[in-house]
């Protein structure tokens, strides 16, 4: 969620203005692939918001004295819309008023100290619940031959967040619909969309808990940021799973 979705959907990296440090985006220019791009299938939901409770990046106000609000940057699978600051929101005005929706500044202005300036960070982006109230144990009681992983390992991603691969704390090999032992060394290769595209079950809304950093780093000079990512248990099809401990 971290790296393929949320810091490609933040506005100034789509309009090239974070180039030099941490790459760009994908997901550009915002004009063509504003509420056209498939990131995912119609279950999929992924919102932005500094409001939710016990989650990193909450906060009354942001840096530029505006009051967050919750917003879909993911709607329905397709990309709605993306993280803004006061001086950014105006940037997608003319998309904005083509779709009737008002020019607000999404509350993601943030310094890490009074020294510092300010700017566009991260908000807290979740992946939503889905509408069965599924848990861990019900995705791989449905699932006949997969990995189950679990946490965050290693990763690597491309400066555009479209190619990466993830490895996982803790990974259990499942053989129709147990878990038969544990496995190491593995992780997945991805294109962003392609992966996301792949997602077939969702965990419900009792299976939905926070991950999350205080150093999520960004800018010239950089900054870090706190920030926390929802997330319910999730199944993909057809991954590409390759073993990180071969030797040749």
């Amino acid at each position: 969620i971290h790296e393929s979705l949320a810091h490609p959907t933040e506005l100034d990296r789509a309009m090239g203005y974070e180039a030099n440090y941490a790459g760009t985006s994908f997901m550009a220019p915002p004009e063509k692939v504003l509420g056209s791009l498939k990131l995912g299938p119609p279950m999929m939901n992924l919102v932005g918001n500094r409001n939710e409770v016990g989650a990193l990046a909450t906060i009354g106000y942001d840096d530029d004295g505006v009051q967050p609000d919750t917003f879909h940057i993911v709607k329905d699978g397709i990309l709605n819309d993306y993280q803004t600051t006061r001086e950014q929101a105006p940037w997608l005005a003319s998309w904005y008023a083509k779709n009737g929706k008002p020019v607000r500044s999404h509350g993601c202005s943030y310094a890490q100290s009074w020294a510092d300036v300010q700017f566009q960070r991260m908000p807290n982006v979740s992946l939503q619940p889905g509408a069965k109230d599924l848990s861990w144990d019900d995705l791989i009681a449905a699932t006949d031959k997969g990995i189950a992983m679990i946490g965050r390992a290693s990763y690597s991603i491309d400066q555009q967040r479209y190619n990466a691969q993830f490895g996982a704390q803790l990974c259990y090999e499942v053989r129709k619909g147990k878990i038969v032992g544990q496995v190491k060394d593995a992780a997945y290769q991805m294109r962003t969309p392609d992966f996301w595209n792949t997602l077939d079950m969702l965990g419900g809304k009792s299976s939905y808990e926070f991950g999350g950093t205080f150093n999520d780093g960004k800018g010239q000079p950089g900054q870090a940021n706190a920030v926390s990512h929802g997330c319910p248990p999730t199944r993909f099809k057809n991954a590409n799973i390759i073993n990180t401990g071969r030797t040749v």
